[in-house]
């Protein structure tokens, strides 16, 4: 047992140290982006734990400023695609063009090619254009003609969900929402954030520059850290009674839930909600992880992975309020 604590102090001051870009980058992206740190905190959450985030929330509220700063201080490139109904799935991967002079065919890629995408309102494109971005999240290569060509890391994908209009849109399969790591519900800034708001943007020269922080490369090293970051086995089961309570919800006291429920959460939301609970920690610079940790990003993790039954709705419960109540019930190690 004592090597153990021994390694742990040790992968402590480790990640202690190698944590600190994190207040760098924080401090960075609050000069161009006020309040939101919730939001900014999660995109570093899915930045380290390696997986994409759905952004749900009413226009303007700065999504498409927090990733294009988050791009700009890690000195990455950013590419920012607006799903239309008329979008074809060549116009985001890529495709083949036929060379007169050479006379053969070459490799246009497509704005995919990136290490930040935004997928803006991509409810708004048809269900082949999603697949094609879901498959590039999934797998991190595209296939253009007979070669095949891996992403460049780090890759990570923003897409966002107007949730005001539902006229001529395409709302996400459950399975496909799946690939999402994290789904964030964006809220309206404070009255004194707002103020801050208006200001910035009528004096341009108010307008912060964000300055290169970190490189990819340092990103990239970060993961592989927080991959280290250490979690007990009492960690562990916690995770997974969350997780197999939207399953079995009458094993752990929550008979009133099991008619509310029409599936429960994948084991994608068990991986996920260990990785981003390592994330989380790393970001608070410790190298172990607390069951606050857990608790912390529970919610962003199951919200879009628990499914309702027509009771539930009609009862207007969301899955928000039954994570909440899984919550309560789970035992805390």
């Amino acid at each position: 047992m004592e090597n153990t604590s021994i390694d742990i102090r040790e992968l402590n001051q480790r990640i202690n140290q190698k944590s600190a870009f994190i207040d760098l980058l924080s401090l960075e992206l609050n000069k161009a982006i006020v309040g939101q740190k919730y939001m900014l905190e999660r995109l570093m959450i899915g930045l380290l734990a390696q997986g994409h985030v759905l952004l749900e929330g009413v226009p303007g509220l700065a999504k498409t400023l927090a990733i294009k700063s988050l791009a700009t201080a890690i000195n990455g490139k950013f590419a920012r695609i607006q799903f239309t109904p008329d979008l074809l799935p060549a116009d985001i991967v890529g495709t083949m063009i036929y060379n007169q002079q050479q006379n053969q065919f070459q490799v246009r890629k497509g704005p995919i090619f990136a290490n930040f995408i935004l997928a803006d309102e991509i409810n708004r494109a048809p269900a082949k254009v999603q697949s094609a971005l879901l498959e590039a999240m999934q797998e991190r290569q595209i296939t253009l003609g007979e070669n095949t060509y891996g992403l460049e890391e780090p890759f990570l994908v923003l897409a966002t969900q107007n949730p005001i209009e539902q006229e001529g849109t395409y709302p996400l399969p459950e399975a496909q929402v799946d690939r999402f790591m994290l789904k964030i519900v964006v809220g309206y800034p404070q009255l004194e954030e707002e103020r801050m708001i208006i200001r910035q943007n009528i004096n341009p020269s108010a307008m912060p520059k964000i300055n290169p922080i970190i490189t990819p490369k340092d990103i990239l090293e970060a993961r592989n850290l927080v991959r280290e970051v250490y979690m007990d086995e009492k960690i562990e089961k916690y995770i997974l009674d969350i997780v197999f309570a939207t399953r079995q919800p009458e094993n752990y006291k929550l008979q009133r839930l099991k008619p509310l429920i029409s599936y429960g959460a994948s084991p994608r939301a068990s991986i996920n909600l260990a990785l981003a609970s390592k994330a989380y920690a790393f970001i608070k610079r410790r190298g172990y992880v607390i069951p606050e940790d857990v608790r912390a990003v529970c919610m962003d993790v199951m919200r879009h992975r628990v499914g309702l039954t027509y009771e539930a709705e009609a009862e207007s419960m969301t899955s928000e309020m039954i994570v909440s109540e899984i919550l309560n019930a789970v035992e805390v190690p």
